[in-house]
């Protein structure tokens, strides 16, 4: 096991329905709760299994939606119950890594907290805790600070963080500042961000020293900084669920990125570390194809292989119940559930959530 990180609060926001993995993903069994990587652990369990090491099963704690709150206790039996909070709606980001941010810095007020989305997959243990420490480092001495990830290729599908001046900090030799965050780039730009060699993916890791990203959120986003204190303040007595209540709906929502880190950065005040390590967000199923290590020409199944035959076909199927049959197809995505087929291909898997949308749209929300 390696050295716990002194201080160190890990928080992992788990929510969104993952829509580009429809049917597999859905509101009742968003993806994190999903294998996706035929490992027999769920993307919550990896991220879970990835923090432990570094934190502790007490430095971990999750946000996730009140609906899922029995089942991420079930797959995290070592996570402590308060350590579990379920906001009451989705906010995004923000509202849900401040609330807890806040609650931690009432027992801990020393402490530098993390975020990392609970949907991701990250491989090179050892370069993930470096890229960790480094940030923490950072993060004591005062910045907001990400760990970019090194692009692998002009992916349109991130946005980037470019990176400016070494800081020469002390515990964090590689930590430069932040020049800007960028969203989602075109095709020719990510390809000139790459080549520059000072961009990185933003994979929304953000480390910070509690009461700086509380203050930080006081001065960008006061109302929402007002009540969160409020519903922390209650947090511990008989007026938590009214205060909630209450207080919860009227919250901004908003990502952390642009409640925080993007203005901030414009001010100075936010460092990125380089994150080496191999990182996916497996946000569509070409993702996922990649995670489960396909090769050009030939169909990767995520499920039981012994349902599939193929011909002269490449692609990925994902199926448990019924026999697939693929003949002289290329490029082919064909996921099977009770009550769904989705036929598409690699090249278009970003798309599917507009399958959501048209089938949102249409009424079946038993099909959402």
């Amino acid at each position: 096991m390696s050295e716990l990180v002194p201080s160190l609060q890990a928080i992992v926001p788990a929510g969104g329905a993952g829509t580009r993995l429809w049917p597999v993903s859905r509101r009742s069994r968003p993806k994190f709760l999903l294998d996706l990587t035929g490992s027999g652990r769920s993307l919550l369990q990896h991220t879970y299994d990835r923090l432990v090491p570094l934190v502790g099963p007490a430095g971990v704690n999750v946000v996730t939606g009140v609906h899922h709150r029995h089942a991420v206790a079930a797959q995290l039996p070592d996570l402590r119950a308060e350590n579990l909070i379920a906001e009451p709606s989705p906010r995004d980001s923000m509202p849900a890594i401040g609330l807890m941010t806040a609650l931690i810095a009432r027992r801990a007020p020393d402490a530098v907290v993390a975020s990392f989305a609970a949907d991701h997959l990250v491989e090179g243990e050892e370069e993930f805790a470096d890229a960790v420490r480094q940030a923490t480092a950072a993060a004591q001495s005062g910045y907001v600070t990400t760990i970019g990830i090194t692009p692998t290729a002009p992916s349109t599908a991130y946005g980037y963080v470019e990176a400016g001046a070494p800081l020469g900090l002390s515990g964090a030799p590689d930590a430069t500042a932040v020049s800007r965050f960028v969203e989602k780039p075109d095709a020719d730009t990510a390809r000139s961000y790459v080549e520059s060699g000072a961009f990185r993916w933003n994979a929304g890791m953000f480390v910070a020293r509690a009461d700086v990203l509380l203050r930080h959120l006081g001065e960008q986003q006061p109302r929402m900084r007002e009540g969160l204190d409020a519903i922390a303040d209650a947090w511990d007595g008989p007026e938590r669920a009214t205060t909630l209540k209450r207080l919860w709906p009227t919250l901004t929502r908003i990502a952390i990125d642009h409640a925080v880190a993007e203005p901030v950065a414009t001010a100075g005040g936010v460092a990125t570390v380089p994150g080496t390590f191999k990182w996916t967000d497996v946000g569509d199923f070409a993702a996922v194809a990649e995670a489960l290590g396909a090769q050009p020409g030939e169909v990767t199944v995520l499920g039981d292989p012994a349902l599939v035959e193929s011909v002269r076909s490449g692609g990925l199927i994902v199926t448990d119940r019924r026999t697939v049959s693929v003949l002289g197809v290329d490029d082919i995505v064909v996921v099977d559930t009770p009550d769904a087929l989705l036929v598409t291909t690699t090249t278009h898997a970003q798309q599917v959530k507009e399958l959501v949308a048209r089938w949102r749209d249409a009424g079946r929300d038993d099909l959402i």
